[in-house]
């Protein structure tokens, strides 16, 4: 069929051996040689993280085989082929394999299977039958294992054949963990004591504030140095030989929350550094790609090695660890390195194809379904440095929506979105689920807050941080605006940390002058013509994600909450949609904000 997830440009290499090299193994020298007489054994350690509902090679908002940039693939079905090659070319019991969370959202796969028909007993979720059909050991939960609700994680993790991970996933009644610490994975080889692998499962502290709706009374998530420090030496009193953590935090050290939670959302290096007795660290959240890092213990030097293989299923990471076994020493970790493969030098495994063909022909059919027309085509290529149709949709329905639900309300409504896709763009003509969809790609809740005009103009101000500094108007490419670099984002500040304001019955007006200083960017903030006054109140409507305290931003977590009705904002948009029938730009596209430089408008080519 026309969407056949299977990718037709990638190569299948004839041997296990062949398809290791197309994907850029690099056998060491030194590898120590599992059938020799001198008890050396050389265990290697697979690893994902970041899947987000990626199955197969597709791209369901653009209804077509993912591609980007850098020519990626993603998705289980190519880690399927990568993980079997590693097997056949290592000896199967001479591996694991493990991932390090954020697997049950992303996609609109994921978002099928969580809301419009959602996975019971009996209807498995497709990454559970994908990741039992792979093989997977263990995996340590993500923060969007929680999207969609504590029982939804529940009934995914009974449908799995190997254990959810997460020590500091705390049962706030109990004060124990939740979901299993940890687990022992024993390898047995001839001639020796059996090899016993423990593997640490760990979270991201941010859940409490991320999914606070989902947790509060039931979860509490300290953070993993602390809980590290508790299960670690468990671990090893237990006989343990090799502990190896699996790490839904990413390595370099921030918080996209500052100082709102004690425990630091990106700590895997913390961890490698504080916590004595750990061999290696799998690390996820981050979305980025460490093929290897060795990171000293500060208590005993010994070196940890790191690895994050790139999200979605884009890589798979390999991690070899040379041991020696003696009668009286058991075993000794003598060298340990890694190093990540590429899924796309690989057909996707027609195992996992056959498995969930069906599955993901259902999606398809449910985002290509037509819930209206649009008399004018949006696109949300440029909403980052200029007002657009596109961003102001969604800010229109969030608005809209509050407006509905607050019908005795007599603030003025503003509403607050990011431009979280850069591809997303609404068709003239005929629009389907996935088009909307695209606009808004996550499953973030509606809340409406109350915020003064004195703290609206400090919540822009934080949103302006976004762009760098500049002495002119330009022109100037894109990326030489955007994503300034920041105390809590190091690497740039992402799209989704950036919000843009709209007010609904009447204009909400401003400039962002990134010729000044941050902190002093916001000019000429106005609603209907008029200054802003600095105790004039606002409703103004944001997502769960931001009102919880995602990004840090001031004011708007401890703004008092007019509504909350747990309303999908992608939902809303898609509904919106098929009760108007038809998309009109012109209702709500107006230019309301502008970039400038010293009063003058920047230009971006």
């Amino acid at each position: 069929m026309s969407e056949s997830p299977v990718r037709r440009r990638a190569v299948l290499a004839g041997t296990a051996a062949g398809v290791l090299a197309a994907a850029g193994f690099r056998p060491a020298a030194a590898q120590a040689d599992s059938r020799s007489v001198n008890k050396q054994f050389t265990l290697t350690v697979m690893g994902t993280t970041d899947l987000h509902g990626n199955v197969f090679n597709w791209d369901y908002f653009a209804n077509k085989e993912f591609d980007d940039s850098g020519h990626n693939d993603i998705g289980l079905a190519k880690i399927s082929s990568l993980v079997s090659a590693v097997r056949e070319q290592h000896g199967a019991y001479r591996t694991l394999l493990l991932d390090a969370g954020d697997t049950i959202q992303g996609t609109p796969l994921a978002y099928y299977y969580a809301k419009v028909e959602p996975i019971t007993r009996r209807r498995v979720h497709p990454m559970a039958v994908a990741m039992n059909a792979i093989g997977y050991d263990a995996a340590a939960l993500g923060n969007h294992e929680f999207n969609y609700g504590i029982p939804l994680l529940r009934t995914f993790e009974q449908q799995l054949r190997f254990p959810l991970l997460g020590a500091n996933a705390i049962d706030q009644r109990t004060g124990q963990p939740a979901f299993k610490p940890y687990v022992v994975k024993t390898v047995w080889r001839t001639g020796t004591a059996p090899l016993r692998v423990g593997i640490l499962g760990l979270t991201n502290p941010g859940i409490a504030i991320w999914d606070k709706a989902n947790v509060e009374g039931r979860m509490t998530f300290p953070g993993l140095v602390e809980q590290a420090k508790m299960w670690v030496p468990k671990m090893r009193r237990a006989g343990v030989d090799l502990v190896v953590v699996a790490a839904h935090s990413g390595a370099d050290t921030s918080s996209s929350y500052g100082d709102a939670l004690p425990y630091p959302e990106n700590a895997a290096t913390l961890v490698a550094e504080q916590v004595p007795g750990i061999d290696a660290i799998l690390v996820g959240h981050a979305h980025v790609e460490i093929p290897q890092r060795l990171v000293a213990n500060k208590t005993t030097g010994k070196q940890v090695l790191i690895t994050e293989p790139l999200f979605w299923g884009k890589r798979l990471s390999l991690l070899d660890f040379d041991l020696e076994w003696a009668p009286r020493g058991g075993w000794t970790l003598k060298a340990s390195r890694s190093q990540v493969l590429n899924s796309n030098t690989v057909a996707e495994d027609p195992k996992i194809v056959r498995l969930l063909t069906a599955d993901h022909a259902k999606v398809v059919t449910y985002v290509n379904s037509k819930v209206g027309t649009n008399k004018e085509a949006m696109s949300a290529a440029t909403a980052r440095y200029e007002d657009t149709a596109a961003l102001d949709f969604i800010n229109f329905v969030q608005a809209n929506e509050v407006k509905k639900a607050l019908p005795g309300n007599t603030l003025p409504i503003l509403a607050l979105a990011a431009p979280f896709n850069r591809a997303a763009a609404i068709p003239a003509g005929e629009v389907t689920i996935r088009d909307v969809a695209g606009l808004y790609i996550f499953d973030n809740t509606l809340l409406a807050v109350t915020l003064t005009g004195a703290q609206l103009k400090d919540y822009l101000e934080y949103c302006a941080r976004y762009f760098k500094q500049v002495t002119s108007a330009g022109p100037f490419p894109a990326d030489s605006v955007t994503n300034a670099p920041t105390t809590t984002a190091p690497n740039g500040t992402p799209d989704y940390n950036y919000d843009i304001a709209f007010g609904l019955d009447a204009p909400l007006t401003y400039d962002i002058d990134i010729a000044k200083a941050v902190g002093e960017r916001i000019v000429g903030l106005s609603y209907a013509g008029t200054p802003v006054a600095p105790d004039q109140q606002f409703a103004v409507a944001v997502n769960n994600y931001r009102q919880s305290g995602g990004g840090g931003f001031p004011h708007i977590s401890t703004a008092p909450v007019l509504l909350n009705q747990q309303q999908e904002i992608r939902q809303l948009m898609i509904d919106w949609v098929k009760e108007a029938g038809e998309i009109d730009p012109a209702v709500f596209g107006k230019a309301d904000w502008r970039l400038v430089a010293n009063g003058v408008p920047v230009v971006v080519r």
